[in-house]
């Protein structure tokens, strides 16, 4: 059977570009990619700006972060570039927003792996975390997986997505920061009184007493003071009326006595 599908769909062939409509089904499945491996020798890197320029170059997508890689719809569309059959676009959720749908999307990709003998494993749950170090690095070992296995051959990525929209997925950093913040005041038990006595601003004086409320404060204080004095006056009436009665009893007392006439 091997020998036959080699005889239908020989390695010339199956290297060579194949019209995204009408292809023949089975013969660009065949065959092994070929592997590379990173190492501390061999690492050759591309800068985070000339990366993604470089995937939106070759696939045509506007991302703007190593980010947004997160999606794995760009690795699926590599993949159908490369290999042509080896994955259905179809299935790829190119709209992705959704860590769910990101899980999707590297699932396609893990099977065209399986399907073409790639070695590499993908990381898929650092991945799909959106985090800027493990897209990174995948995406630089991706870059020299396509060195290796391209053959020049042209490819119309748009063509190739038939109408689907390739939206950038929003920045994982994006979503974080515009959470509604929640009130750490709301449950608090003084936050009824913080709302009924609003406190003061810093740096402000506290507000002095008016001039009407200092003219009735001190008119408050005149008329307490007259009161005084007629008190004061009305117990002196009282003591006066009794020592009036004293003294005549004691000018009395010191009359000499009246001898009586026989």
């Amino acid at each position: 059977m091997k020998q036959n599908r080699d005889q239908k769909c020989p390695v010339s062939q199956r290297n060579s570009s194949f019209p995204q409509t009408g292809r023949k089904p089975g013969c660009s499945s065949w065959g092994m990619a070929v592997n590379v491996y990173s190492t501390s020798i061999t690492q050759e890197t591309m800068s985070r700006h000339d990366i993604i320029a470089w995937v939106n170059d070759i696939v045509s997508l506007n991302y703007t972060k190593v980010e947004q890689l997160c999606s794995g719809a760009a690795y699926c569309q590599f993949m159908d570039m490369l290999f042509p059959g080896c994955i259905s676009l179809k299935k790829v959720k190119f709209q992705a927003k959704l860590e769910h749908e990101y899980i999707h999307n590297f699932k396609l990709l893990q099977a065209s792996f399986k399907r073409m003998n790639v070695d590499k494993v993908i990381p898929v749950e650092k991945l799909v975390k959106g985090r800027f170090q493990d897209n990174l690095d995948f995406i630089q070992w991706f870059k020299k997986f396509y060195d290796a296995n391209y053959d020049g051959k042209e490819y119309d990525p748009v063509e190739a997505r038939q109408g689907q929209d390739a939206i950038p997925p929003p920045d994982p950093g994006e979503q974080i920061f515009n959470l509604p913040k929640k009130s750490h005041h709301a449950n608090s038990p003084t936050a009824g009184a913080a709302k009924s006595s609003p406190a003061a601003k810093p740096g402000s004086t506290p507000s002095r007493p008016s001039s009407a409320k200092r003219a009735s404060s001190s008119g408050s204080a005149s008329r307490s003071d007259k009161d005084l004095e007629t008190q004061v006056i009305h117990l002196n009436e009282q003591e006066g009326h009794t020592e009036e009665p004293e003294a005549e009893e004691q000018a009395h007392d010191q009359q000499p006595p009246q001898q009586e006439e026989y």
